[in-house]
């Protein structure tokens, strides 16, 4: 999507309307986060000895095939009716031919990064983003499995988590748009960091100390996990709202000044290496302090400091690509 995105939209267009392409997504939260919940809920109507929870798949997994169905009818319909009409597309705006998608080999990708700094700041980006996100979400899924073992249960809370990051994220796409157009991309590209860096704090900080904290929590009518659960889903709602409404459409910004070769090199070497390695990252760190301590509420002291260094590096990678963002684009911030 953004690959396609990328290509017909000028820089001056993607400040203004950026943020605003992810809000058809979160306006899909809005209607997938119910209908999980009401999927997931549907035991209620099944007789007894049915197996609720692959029923509740069975809806589910059907749901996603029509969506990818509706996604290739409306990406055919823009290339045989939007793409060919030159009120919305001139070709002749691209500067420069588009070549095919780079397949490039894990070393000569690696290559490609060390080569350019612009691309490799991105991708510590991206790289920071997965391993971050993923170290405080799992701790976080851990607290909610304890407190919801049934998977029917744990989805429908799940599917209420999805409509409130969608309701809060469409809030946030309009805030983003005005971050982006009065404030500069390096100020909102630091926004999701910061906050990540805020809320995780506050949501380790809690389940560390939560013991200390038990009159407290008895006084709210509540236990020390059902409120860990909703530190934890306040913490994941704010960062992917920043996320969806403010990384996003940063990180793909960031290419627009760039050649068409650096695009698409770029583009491919990050695919490789910034999303894998984000993903796996977190995955990898938590692993290897499994071995050694064996819970994850054993390793969670560990994990915060990992995510509050992970968060320091994605900073220091923004602040320099924000200087060479300026320099490229001449970007002057709005009054």
């Amino acid at each position: 999507f953004w690959g396609f995105a990328n290509e017909i939209t000028k820089i001056t267009e993607a400040k203004r309307f950026y943020t605003l392409l992810g809000l058809g997504a979160n306006v899909a939260l809005l209607v997938s986060g119910p209908a999980i919940m009401y999927f997931s809920d549907i035991r209620k109507h099944l007789p007894a000895g049915v197996d609720a929870w692959q029923v509740s798949l069975n809806y589910l997994m059907g749901s996603v095939v029509l969506a990818g169905v509706c996604v290739v009818a409306v990406y055919w319909w823009m290339q045989r009716n939007v793409m060919t009409d030159p009120r919305y597309y001139d070709p002749s705006d691209v500067k420069q031919p588009k070549k095919a998608k780079a397949k490039m080999s894990i070393m000569e990708t690696f290559a490609f990064l060390g080569k350019s700094k612009y691309i490799l700041c991105i991708a510590i980006l991206v790289i920071c983003y997965g391993i971050s996100i993923n170290l405080v979400e799992v701790t976080w899924k851990n607290q909610l499995k304890l407190q919801y073992p049934n998977p029917n249960e744990y989805n429908t809370f799940m599917g209420a988590f999805s409509t409130f990051t969608g309701a809060i994220t469409i809030i946030m796409m309009f805030v983003g748009g005005y971050i982006v157009r009065k404030k500069g991309w390096g100020f909102a590209a630091m926004t999701t960091p910061t906050v990540l860096l805020l809320t995780g704090l506050g949501f380790f900080s809690f389940v560390i100390f939560r013991d200390s904290l038990q009159g407290y929590i008895a006084m709210l009518g509540t236990t020390p996990l059902m409120l860990a659960v909703v530190i934890g889903m306040i913490q994941n709602i704010m960062s992917k709202s920043t996320k969806y409404s403010l990384f996003d459409p940063t990180k793909e910004m960031a290419y627009i000044p760039l050649d068409q070769e650096s695009k698409v090199k770029g583009k491919a070497a990050i695919d490789v290496v910034g999303a894998r390695l984000g993903k796996s990252g977190g995955s990898f760190i938590q692993q290897g302090l499994l071995v050694f301590f064996g819970t994850i509420s054993a390793i969670t002291p560990y994990v915060a400091v990992a995510t509050i260094a992970v968060i320091v590096v994605w900073m220091i990678a923004v602040r320099s690509l924000n200087k060479q963002f300026v320099a490229l684009t001449g970007e002057t911030i709005a009054t």
